[in-house]
């Protein structure tokens, strides 16, 4: 499975690849989904950029969407776009249209209460475990850790030397992962340098603008459906890569 990151908290300062509007948003998830794409996780934003859990601005983004591609959807319960953990649960209970999924990233406070309430309303967890937290020990004693719908392991190292290293080091502190699905990615300078790691573990992954804003032969990427495309063919190197050292 690849994922696309459509925006994450990117904003017109990052260029014109980052999608903004709901509109923008539903083109650029599009287009990705012709490229190959299989699942979508988006930000929605504010009209000034800013991301946001409003239920009035998640309804308008998901239906955007969703008239636009058949895939699942799911969005971001980052602490940056409500840092208020009582006010995060009342955005969500507030929502009149659900994503299919949602990230909850576990070193955060207040995780396991959204995940809690994610999970009682339907929604797929996806439990977001970045490298350099404590979000790996919270995730093992976890009690909702078996009922999440995938494990997000988060490279937060940008380093294209040492990414790797990092994200096996993360990957050996998830162990079992509570026996669920592993969708491996990094960031920036460490997106495909990880990528590729995840396609030698045959492990899902996700790219876009989120993700890095630029191809991995470093031009600036023109989009996310160009991302993807790339992603596809990084991710296949790293399985040949694999299916070569066997």
């Amino acid at each position: 499975m690849v994922q696309v990151c459509l925006n994450g908290p990117r904003t017109a300062a990052d260029g014109t690849a980052v999608p903004l509007t709901p509109e923008s948003m539903a083109d650029s998830a599009a287009e990705a989904v012709a490229a190959g794409a299989t699942d979508i996780h988006v930000h929605p934003k504010t009209p000034c950029g800013r991301d946001t859990l409003s239920p009035r601005v998640l309804a308008e983004t998901l239906s955007a969407i969703r008239a636009r591609v058949s895939v699942p959807v799911g969005v971001t319960t980052g602490a940056w776009a409500e840092p208020d953990p009582a006010a995060r649960l009342e955005r969500i209970r507030g929502w009149t249209v659900l994503p299919d999924h949602a990230s909850v990233n576990w070193h955060e406070p207040g995780a396991e209460e959204v995940a809690a309430l994610l999970l009682d309303l339907g929604v797929g967890v996806e439990a977001g475990i970045w490298s350099g937290t404590d979000g790996v020990e919270r995730f093992a004693a976890s009690p909702s850790g078996p009922e999440v719908l995938r494990v997000l392991a988060e490279v937060t190292d940008t380093g294209p030397s040492s990414a790797v290293d990092s994200a096996r080091g993360l990957l050996s502190g998830l162990g079992d992962a509570h026996g669920r699905p592993v969708l491996l990615h990094g960031e920036d300078g460490g997106a495909w340098p990880v990528l590729r790691l995840a396609g030698e573990l045959g492990l899902a992954t996700r790219v876009g603008v989120e993700d890095a804003l630029r191809l991995p032969t470093g031009r600036p990427a023109g989009s996310n459906a160009e991302l993807v495309a790339a992603g596809l063919v990084e991710y296949e190197a790293g399985r040949r890569g694999a299916r070569r050292g066997r």
